[in-house]
């Protein structure tokens, strides 16, 4: 074990994944080095997720297994979604644990474990309340590189009142990170061979709003779009209603920003949407829709949705599925309604029965799973550039501009491609959530 060693797990989602990196960064950049097991290392870093009930078990059980194999001199350290919000649990349930450090000032991160090794007590904990992530990084690239992809946090933090979700307890209001360094951190990406940015964040079309930026999210592309290269542009997480038409010219002009949006709906009855304290006018997502269709014709769709809502009553669900059918997504995923104490739904209790919640889940993704299977198989007979993330025996796999990386489907190519490049395919057959085809040669 050496003491300027570290070892990392990350748990949740892409944007903790960002976090993850952005602390390695820091250690390394201090001399430090990561190592692959925990007991090689002088510290050891838990980034956990505390979303949802089962993350925080995950979190949970993760940490507890470092605590339990701990040798003397090493350093235990939780850090994230659930240290920032559960402190007090996690070192209740953890206690082996050494030091916490939130989402807030993950940026601390040398400090802490300088702290802890000098056995300052009173620094131990770190999670103070201000949202100042975003402003005061260090000079650290906060993106996380895949493959030929990378996802680069454009803001952290929501203010938005959705009854059902923590995010807020747990990030903060919305702080929105300066352009010039966004497109900076895009630069340096594309030197390093990325050919997707993912643009994340809570909520991508709030972007600017707390910096006085009108229309911030369409204003940043067309900046990213002058200062690189980079040949795909996806944006994930936008929030219904604030869509814009600016937002809508701007991807239908630029083919770089892929005709690719995600944007969680959650329901699409109007009584369980204005109990989830969300966006109600579904003539707005009809009527934006359709006006997105009209202006990028090879438009991919994906969405969330939430079942067994407190309250959700059978016509209301019907409402939902009924929705599915005549949106026709090209994506959509659903959750089972997770109570979660201190937010705003709380007073609602959790009484739709979990056999209810499991029923409606399956029937929800049934159906779904239909239209996506007719969604992907009008592409029959159309070629698709193709990223390519993988080769084996002559057979390659990748992902067109329908399909953001661990959440979508992939393209399977009966030939040897070259990896990390993207390929026009001629797609030959579909499945429900993915396609094939052959590669196009010159």
């Amino acid at each position: 074990m050496k003491d300027k060693s570290y070892y990392l797990v990350s748990l949740g989602c892409a944007k903790n994944t960002v976090d993850s990196v952005s602390m390695a960064t820091l250690l390394e950049e201090a001399g430090y080095s990561q190592v692959d097991k925990p007991n090689q290392a002088g510290v050891m870093i838990v980034n956990t997720c505390g979303f949802i009930h089962s993350a925080r078990q995950e979190s949970l059980l993760e940490l507890r297994g470092l605590a339990a194999r701990k040798r003397t001199g090493q350093i235990l350290i939780a850090a994230g979604c659930m240290t920032q919000r559960y402190r007090e649990l996690v070192v209740e349930q953890v206690p082996g644990i050494d030091g916490l450090i939130g989402t807030r000032r993950w940026m601390d991160i040398l400090d802490l474990v300088r702290d802890l090794r000098q056995r300052t007590p009173v620094q131990r904990y770190h999670i103070p309340e201000d949202a100042t992530v975003g402003r005061d990084e260090h000079n650290v690239l906060r993106a996380a590189i895949q493959g030929s992809s990378a996802y680069l946090k454009i803001a952290d933090g929501c203010r938005r009142p959705c009854a059902f979700c923590a995010i807020p307890l747990i990030k903060g209001t919305l702080v929105s990170r300066p352009a010039d360094t966004i497109v900076e951190e895009a630069q340096a990406l594309e030197e390093m061979g990325v050919q997707e940015l993912i643009l994340i964040a809570q909520d991508t079309t709030d972007y600017g709003h707390d910096l006085g930026v009108h229309d911030g999210l369409p204003v940043l592309l067309e900046r990213l779009l002058t200062n690189t290269a980079i040949p795909w542009i996806r944006v994930m997480y936008a929030f219904p209603g604030y869509v814009t038409d600016r937002l809508i010219e701007v991807m239908a002009a630029n083919p770089r920003i892929l005709p690719y949006l995600d944007m969680p709906l959650q329901h699409a009855h109007p009584e369980t949407l204005k109990r989830m304290r969300r966006p109600a006018n579904m003539d707005w997502v009809h009527n934006t829709v359709a006006k997105m269709r009209a202006a990028i014709p090879s438009l991919a769709l994906r969405s969330t949705f939430i079942v067994g809502y407190p309250g959700e009553t059978v016509e209301e669900f019907n409402t939902l599925l009924d929705f599915l059918k005549e949106i026709k997504l090209d994506r959509a995923g659903a959750f089972t309604f997770s109570y979660e104490e201190g937010t705003a739904s709380q007073p609602l209790g959790d009484p739709v029965p979990a056999e209810v919640k499991e029923e409606r889940y399956k029937q929800f993704m049934l159906t779904q799973e239909t239209i996506s299977l007719s969604r992907n198989q009008a592409l029959i007979g159309k070629v698709l550039d193709v990223m390519v993330e993988g080769e084996n025996n002559g057979v390659s796999v990748g992902r067109s501009y329908r399909d953001a990386p661990e959440i979508d489907g992939y393209v399977v190519i009966n030939d040897k491609a070259p990896v990390g490049q993207i390929v026009p395919v001629l797609i030959g057959g579909a499945m429900p959530h993915d396609l094939n085809g052959t590669l196009v040669k010159p």
